[in-house]
C-alpha cells in the first residue's frame, strides 16, 4: 500500500457528514496504521506534499499569511511553496549542508519558516525550532548541547545569536537572515535557485525534528521525532481537528514550539488544506479577529490564554459566518470559556491533549459535536493505547479515580510517539516504566469514557489528606464576573502541607480588594467541597507563562518558597480565608 492512500483515507474521512460512520472509519483506519509494516524510506516533503498535492491540487492555496499591524497579506500555491522550499534546500546544499545536519530556526510567523520547514524534511536535516524569546544565555546551552549546523533568524534575533556563537566557539555552515547582516546570507537571494530540488532517501528512523520543551522542572529536554513519528504521526491530529482538504485552517501559535508543528503545518498539509498565519508581536485581540474572519477561516485553534481574550470583546462587529470549527489546546479549557464562545460563533470549542512527545493523544473528536462534557478534553484517539496508572504502575479500571496519563507499549508502539530525549538516557529511563511512557500528567476518566484533566504530576496539589487539581479551581473562580484568569498552587504550610493559593488577574472594570476576595471566597464556597476552596488569593496583573500560553505554575510555587524562606512580607493585595470572620460558619 503506498503511503499516499494513507494521507487519501484521512482526506476521505474528514469529509464525512455522518459522525457515527465517522468514527468507525477512524477506529478502522488506526487499527490498520498501528500494526501495518511502514516502508523503509519515507520522504513526507516528496512523496506527500509533491508526490500527492502538488500533483492533484498544484494551484490551491497552500498557505496565507498577513501581519495584523500593516495587514500586508500574501498567498503561496502548492507548487510555489514547493518551489521556495526547493529555493532553500539548493542554498543549503551549496553551503555544504548534507543529510543529518540540524538547523536552527530563530524566525516570527513569517512565510519563510513554512518554506525552511519543508526544505529540512525534503533535504533530511533536523529542524530545531528555537523560540524568539532566547536569551542569550538559553541560546548558549542549546549551542553546547547541539552545535548548530545552519541557523536561520530574523535579523533583529542575529546580534544575541552571533554573540552565544562567539561564546560557544560554534561556526555553522550557513546562517540565513530575514533581512540583511553582515556576516550573513540573505534569504532573498534564494530567489535565484533552481525550483526543483532532488529529496534525501530518508530512513523511516531518520531523526528529523528536535525540541528543547519548555518544561515545568529542571533544564530543557531536546525530543527527538523522526521522519515518520510527526509526518505520519499527525495523521492523528489531522482526524482530531477535522480539518477538510476544502478548509482554510488557522492555528495561533509561534514556530518555536511543537504546536507550531502540529496545527500550523502538518495538521493542514497533510490533507491538502489551506494552512494560514497571522505575525503579530503583542496579542491584540480585536486586529486578531478581524484578520481571522478577513480571511474568512473556516477551522481556528487557539489557546487558553487566547480564548480568554476574545470571550471578553465586543465580537458583533464580526462576522463568523465562515468559522465551522473552533479547538482549544495548551492547557484545559474552562467551561465557561466554552459556552460562552458558543454563543458569540455557534460552534464550540473542542479541547484536545498532547505533548512536545506525541502527536494529538486525547480530545473531543468531530464525531463528539453536541455530545461533549463541559470541562472533558475527550476521549483517547485510536492511534495511542492511553490508560491511566496509580502510583505503585497498577493499571486503573474504575471510573473516577485519579492516575497518571500512559501510552501503554505493549500491544503496539503509537506512530506519534517521540524516539528519545536526545542524550538523555537518564530522562528516559524516567519517563519510559515497565513498558508504559508517563505523560507526566494526572487525569480521571468517567462511566461514559469521557477524560477529565486533574493537573501535572508536579502541580498537584497536597493538602492534609487530600490531592487537587489546579484546573479545577481555576474553572470555579473563572466563572465569577470578575475574574479574567486566574493561576492555581500549593504554596507550603506546616499544618496542612500545602495551602490552596489563588492568582487573579481581574477583568477590566474591577479594582482589587478586600470586598471582592470576600466574594471570591464566597464564590467558591459554593462550588467546590471544603478541601479545594482558595485560603489564600492574590490579585495580580499577569502570571508567568510559556510562549504557547500556559501558565508556568513552577515559577509561582518557587516564587512563594522564597518568600517564606527569607521571611518577606506578603502583597498588600493578598488576603487570607482565615482572616474573614464573615466566612467563619462557612466550610472550613
Amino acid at each position: 500500500m503506498g503511503m499516499e492512500n494513507l494521507y487519501r483515507d484521512v482526506m476521505n474521512l474528514n469529509m464525512m457528514d455522518d459522525n457515527d460512520l465517522k468514527k468507525d472509519g477512524a477506529r478502522a483506519f488506526f487499527e490498520k496504521l498501528n500494526f501495518m509494516k511502514l516502508p523503509e524510506y519515507f520522504n513526507w516533503a516528496a512523496d506527500i506534499f509533491e508526490g500527492l498535492h502538488v500533483k492533484e491540487r498544484g494551484s490551491k492555496n497552500a498557505l496565507v499569511w498577513c501581519d495584523i499591524v500593516t495587514t500586508e497579506s500574501k498567498t503561496f500555491t502548492y507548487q510555489e511553496f514547493a518551489f521556495r522550499g526547493n529555493q532553500c534546500l539548493n542554498r543549503l546544499r551549496k553551503a555544504g549542508v548534507e543529510k543529518g545536519d540540524n538547523m536552527y530556526q530563530m524566525v516570527p510567523i513569517v512565510p519563510e519558516t513554512w518554506f525552511a520547514s519543508f526544505a529540512c524534511i525534503k533535504g533530511g536535516l533536523v529542524a530545531v525550532p528555537t523560540a524568539t524569546t532566547m536569551t542569550q544565555r538559553e541560546l548558549e546551552f542549546r549551542f553546547e548541547a547541539y552545535p548548530p549546523k545552519v541557523i536561520i533568524a530574523d535579523v533583529i534575533y542575529t546580534d544575541i545569536i552571533d554573540l552565544a556563537l562567539k561564546t560557544t566557539k560554534m561556526t555553522p555552515k550557513v546562517k540565513l537572515v530575514l533581512g540583511q547582516k553582515e556576516g550573513w546570507t540573505s534569504y532573498a537571494d534564494l530567489a535565484s535557485e533552481a525550483v526543483e530540488a532532488e529529496a534525501a532517501k530518508t530512513r523511516a528512523s531518520d531523526l528529523l525534528f528536535c525540541f528543547f520543551t519548555s518544561g515545568t522542572t529542571g533544564l530543557p529536554k531536546r525530543v527527538g521525532h523522526t521522519a515518520v513519528s510527526y509526518p505520519l504521526g499527525h495523521l492523528s491530529t489531522s482526524i482530531m481537528t477535522g480539518i477538510r482538504p476544502d478548509d482554510i485552517h488557522h492555528n495561533l501559535s509561534a514556530p518555536g514550539w511543537a504546536k507550531w508543528a502540529w496545527s500550523s503545518f502538518f495538521g493542514p498539509l497533510n490533507v491538502g488544506a489551506t494552512a494560514s498565519g497571522f505575525n503579530f508581536t503583542v496579542l491584540d485581540g480585536n486586529k486578531y479577529l478581524t484578520a481571522l474572519t478577513t480571511h474568512k477561516i473556516s477551522v481556528f485553534c487557539a489557546p487558553p490564554t487566547a480564548w480568554r481574550m476574545f470571550i471578553n470583546l465586543d465580537t458583533s462587529k464580526f462576522d463568523f459566518s465562515a468559522l465551522r470549527q473552533s479547538i482549544g489546546a495548551g492547557e484545559p479549557l474552562n467551561p465557561e470559556v466554552i459556552s460562552r464562545w458558543k454563543k458569540l460563533t455557534n460552534t464550540e470549542i473542542r479541547d484536545f491533549y498532547g505533548q512536545t512527545e506525541s502527536t494529538a493523544m486525547i480530545g473531543n473528536h468531530p464525531w463528539m459535536n453536541g455530545k461533549m462534557r463541559a470541562g472533558s478534553f475527550g476521549q483517547p484517539s485510536f492511534m495511542y493505547d492511553v490508560a491511566l496508572m496509580d502510583d505503585d504502575g497498577k493499571e486503573i479500571t474504575v471510573p473516577n479515580e485519579p492516575g497518571h496519563i500512559v501510552v501503554k507499549l505493549d500491544k503496539w508502539r503509537a506512530i506519534g510517539l517521540f524516539t528519545e530525549y536526545i542524550g538523555s538516557p537518564e530522562k528516559m529511563a524516567g519517563v519510559f516504566i515497565n513498558n508504559a511512557y508517563y505523560t507526566g500528567d494526572r487525569a480521571t476518566f468517567d462511566e461514559n469514557g469521557y477524560w477529565w484533566f486533574v493537573g501535572r504530576s508536579d502541580d498537584v496539589i497536597k493538602s492534609s489528606d487530600y490531592r487537587i487539581g489546579p484546573f479545577e479551581v481555576e474553572s470555579a473562580l473563572i466563572e465569577h464576573p470578575s475574574v479574567a484568569e486566574s493561576a492555581i498552587v500549593g504554596v507550603p504550610d506546616p499544618k496542612r502541607h500545602q495551602l490552596v493559593k489563588a492568582f487573579i488577574i481581574l477583568k477590566q472594570g474591577y479594582q482589587p480588594s478586600r470586598e471582592l476576595a470576600l466574594e471570591l471566597f464566597q464564590h467558591s464556597i459554593k462550588i467546590l467541597a471544603k478541601f479545594k476552596i482558595p485560603r489564600i488569593i492574590e490579585f495580580v496583573p499577569a502570571v508567568p507563562k510559556t510562549l504557547s500560553g500556559k501558565i508556568r505554575r513552577v515559577e509561582l510555587r518557587q516564587q512563594e518558597t522564597d518568600r517564606q524562606g527569607n521571611n518577606t512580607q506578603g502583597s498588600k493585595l493578598e488576603f487570607f480565608y482565615g482572616d474573614f470572620p464573615e466566612l467563619s460558619s462557612k466550610k472550613e
